[in-house]
């Protein structure tokens, strides 16, 4: 991926090594019950870490790039990601007549405390749109490459992208909708709704990729393959199969990996927000 170039944003908060207002009660094995469970049962662990009474932790260790002021290219390269998607957004957005307002993107080391609530680096990268942040912990991307078998740069970049692209339901308002069709029926109608979410979500990435590869050119041979990869890799039949032995779909929250392939590729071939209607396809 040729991300060398593109724009840095201002907009990534580093809290690696600070304090954290906040903890689990029970730490972390408490925290990895909760997440295992969580997944078993097809609920979105976001949703009970937010209902978690909080203590007080220490502070998370800062990466020894953070503390010693040295380069940090991880981060230089999540910087850049994120103004690569600031700059198309707000191109797309324009064409709209509307105005792209950017999230905040926030590293941390193994917990944060976000207005969702206190989580830890297990949840994975989320987006809380409370307070309009990305969040993720760096470790993640070595998860994706060791335990999850999706290296490359695009295939991380593509985790920033889906997480903004969850941001821009925000500002579109489907996220409120959504949550509140999901908050008047039932557990089953609720994933069913959280799955075209992420669905969604996964096209935005794409037509960020689409967009930004035609206007700057940051595609590589092989990228493409290492973005479909990576969502093949986390769809919700591989991730129970991985964490139980057997699949339910009637517990998937976020759609199985063929259904992940198939938006985030429509989403990078058409490149168009139009074409990522999930909740009127079949």
């Amino acid at each position: 991926m040729r991300w060398e170039d593109e724009r840095r944003s201002d907009n990534v908060e580093d809290r690696r090594g600070l304090p954290i207002p906040g903890g689990i009660a029970g730490g972390g094995i408490g925290l990895v019950v909760i997440v295992v469970l969580a997944l078993i049962f097809g609920v979105d662990p976001r949703a009970l870490l937010q209902n978690l009474p909080s203590q007080s932790s220490t502070p998370a260790p800062a990466s020894q790039s953070a503390q010693s002021g040295q380069a940090d290219p991880m981060k230089d390269f999540v910087a850049a990601v994120l103004g690569s998607t600031e700059d198309t957004w707000g191109e797309v957005f324009q064409r709209s007549g509307m105005t792209y307002e950017p999230p905040r993107l926030v590293l941390f080391s193994g917990a944060v405390q976000s207005a969702c609530g206190y989580a830890q680096a297990a949840v994975g990268p989320f987006y809380c749109p409370s307070d309009r942040k990305v969040y993720i912990d760096l470790s993640f991307y070595r998860e994706l490459k060791e335990r999850f078998q999706a290296p490359g740069e695009f295939a991380q970049a593509y985790v920033i992208a889906h997480e903004v692209g969850h941001h821009v339901q925000n500002l579109l308002g489907i996220s409120d909708k959504v949550h509140a069709a999901q908050a008047r029926g039932s557990q089953a109608n609720a994933n069913a709704l959280s799955v075209r979410m992420e669905l969604q979500a996964d096209c935005l990435a794409g037509v960020w990729a689409a967009n930004a590869n035609r206007e700057r050119h940051i595609l590589e041979r092989g990228d493409m393959e290492a973005g479909l990869n990576a969502a093949s890799q986390i769809g919700d039949d591989r991730m129970q199969m991985r964490a139980r032995g057997y699949v339910s779909p009637e517990s998937f929250t976020h759609g199985s990996s063929q259904q992940r392939v198939r938006w985030f590729k429509q989403g990078l071939d058409s490149g168009d927000l139009r074409q990522c209607d999930t909740f009127s396809a079949k």
